[in-house]
């Protein structure tokens, strides 16, 4: 699934491949998705794109964006594949696919449920605008924003629920937690009220540090880029790595259900015991 560092990175990619580039036919899908959304019916999007060129793509949250110079706009949510393939080679099963001019298309498919939506910029849906609207870890201001939700949030609230419910931090979902919360030495089921000041703190640079680094490496090991590679982020803490030893200690790599999803932790590094006591008063 897509958060920050795989929107940022598909975005990258996208203005270095696709920008300036004619759109001659948009498809609609091949076959239907019961969880896949539009905006509208997709046998539109065509009369809307064709012959319209790629102006540029942002990235924001889990959303990215394609600009087209006629003022449209196509955003996908975290749960869409986008790939870059010769058009010759795109797959049989597709939920749209823009054939550019020079031969390649962009080809969107979902595998459990995602969103594909064409609009001229007044897109309303909560979850867009609760992205486009987020405060970046990377932005300056963050560290201001990323406190005052701390101080407001309650203190019975675990560090995953903290970081990754709620749209707090768009783009902060069930995968990038993980190692944020490990190189954090937090366990995912820690109150945030029990922690130190000094553990306050670390969290917070270890979520801009942990970002940074997935997003220059070109996204997680456990997810693809615009031309289908794993991205080159070696995660510490995910299905890759469950089970095996903890490279910092030694220990094993525990694998959980919890908060709708898994989390993946180590028992000597982040300390369970801590995420049963009481808020710091």
């Amino acid at each position: 699934m897509l958060e920050l560092p795989e929107v940022l990175t598909l975005v990258r990619q996208l203005n270095e491949s696709v920008k300036n580039r004619r759109i001659r036919k948009v498809w609609p899908p091949t076959k239907a998705h019961k969880f896949c959304w539009y905006s509208g019916e997709p046998e539109e999007y065509d009369k809307a794109l064709a012959g319209s060129r790629i102006a540029g793509a942002e990235g924001f949250g889990t959303f990215a964006e394609l600009i087209f110079d006629n003022g449209r706009k196509l955003c996908v949510n975290d749960g869409v594949n986008l790939r870059l393939m010769p058009a010759g080679k795109v797959p049989g099963n597709y939920q749209l696919m823009m054939e550019l001019d020079d031969g390649q298309a962009l080809v969107f498919t979902v595998a459990m449920y995602g969103g594909i939506f064409e609009h001229d910029g007044s897109y309303d849906n909560h979850y867009y605008l609760a992205s486009r609207n987020s405060i970046s870890p990377f932005a300056q201001d963050f560290p201001a924003y990323y406190l005052r939700l701390f101080s407001e949030s309650k203190p019975t609230l675990s560090a995953k629920a903290f970081l990754a419910t709620e749209q707090r931090f768009p783009g902060i979902g069930n995968g990038t937690l993980q190692d944020i919360l490990f190189e954090a030495g937090i366990h995912p089921k820690r109150k945030i009220g029990t922690l130190e000041q000094k553990e306050r703190d670390k969290l917070l640079q270890t979520v801009m540090k942990v970002l940074n680094d997935m997003t220059k490496l070109g996204g997680r090991d456990t997810e693809k880029d615009l031309f289908g590679a794993s991205g080159g982020y070696k995660t510490r803490m995910s299905k890759n790595t469950a089970g095996t030893d903890c490279g910092q200690c030694g220990g094993t790599i525990l694998k959980e259900n919890y908060l709708g999803g898994s989390v993946y932790f180590c028992p000597e590094c982040q300390h369970q015991d801590l995420a049963g006591q009481h808020p710091i008063m």
